[in-house]
């Protein structure tokens, strides 16, 4: 599962061009929305192919709960704090999602936070700080920005528990349903947002847009969510949340290569300290399995 992993990052990292980009042509709730109904109508089409059921009654609620706290909720959020707090520090604070999701899945899933994840956590977190060149004394402590700051927090708190409600509740589930049910309850909280509070921008479509909402939609929202809720369904879901600060390691390249970017010695650092801190989990993770294996054998 290491290479879907990897697959992902690359995906949702380079996804930071994408969307940086958009911002040229769409108003930016009104682009997330686009994205996500672009996604959903191709999740339709497959589940039309391969003949997958709606929902059930009793599964509705979930899925609307994972849909408007992971895409609308976060997504708004995150859009409308830009306007007051830089990119770096929405970003930093939007990946604390594996601490949240540490934490809770310590209490509901039965994933224990051990010594090592809390090393790998603060050392990968720290490396975000390199990453995205932020001092810690810029995180402002009192008016708008401050307000902004907790929303964004918020946003990765949500984050973190629609994913412990994916692992805990919807785990058995069909990945292609859900997936589908939850982006379109999502797309549509984003586009009632946009309607309400983005009057007067307008959408510029041309060659560029359109080919930013297929990668976006397509690849970036589709593809990389089925991808996603098959790892955390498949694995332990702490150890793919951490794995998930390869993201913005990735979208800061991407940002350098493609967008000619500034890439500074402290986020090469900062690179190496999150890649640490991911290793340490991982490779934490495979001696233990390493070491049931030979128990399971001898015992056998």
């Amino acid at each position: 599962m290491i290479w879907l992993t990897i697959l992902l990052c690359l995906i949702w990292g380079f996804n930071w061009v994408i969307m940086k980009s958009a911002l040229d042509y769409f108003p930016p709730v009104m682009f997330s929305a686009i994205r996500f109904f672009f996604g959903a109508f191709i999740l339709f089409i497959i589940c039309f192919y391969k003949k997958i059921p709606l929902p059930k009654k009793e599964d509705w609620k979930w899925y609307a709960i994972c849909g408007l706290l992971q895409t609308t909720y976060v997504f708004t959020l995150n859009q409308q704090a830009l306007q007051y707090i830089d990119a770096g520090i929405t970003s930093l604070l939007s990946f604390t999602m594996p601490i949240w999701f540490a934490v809770f899945a310590h209490f509901f899933i039965n994933e224990r936070l051990t010594a090592i994840k809390i090393v790998a956590l603060f050392i990968s977190i720290i490396g975000l700080f390199f990453v995205l060149e932020i001092n810690p004394l810029q995180l402002e402590l009192q008016g708008i920005a401050l307000v902004a700051q907790l929303f964004v927090l918020s946003g990765a708190v949500a984050w973190a528990i629609s994913n412990i409600i994916v692992k805990k509740v919807l785990h058995s589930h069909n990945k292609w349903q859900f997936t589908t049910y939850q982006m379109v309850i999502g797309a549509c909280g984003l586009l009632f947002y946009s309607l309400l509070f983005e009057q007067g921008q307008t959408i510029s479509w041309s060659v560029n847009a359109m080919i930013f909402i297929v990668f976006s939609g397509g690849i970036a929202s589709a593809l990389a969510f089925i991808i996603w809720f098959y790892l955390l369904g498949r694995g332990e879901g702490g150890k793919a949340s951490i794995s998930l600060l390869l993201v913005p390691v990735v979208g800061v390249l991407s940002g350098w290569i493609f967008l000619g970017e500034t890439l500074h010695f402290s986020s090469i650092f900062g690179i190496l300290l999150i890649l640490s801190g991911i290793g340490l989990v991982n490779i934490n993770a495979e001696h233990k399995l390493l070491s049931t294996f030979k128990k399971n054998k001898k015992a056998a």
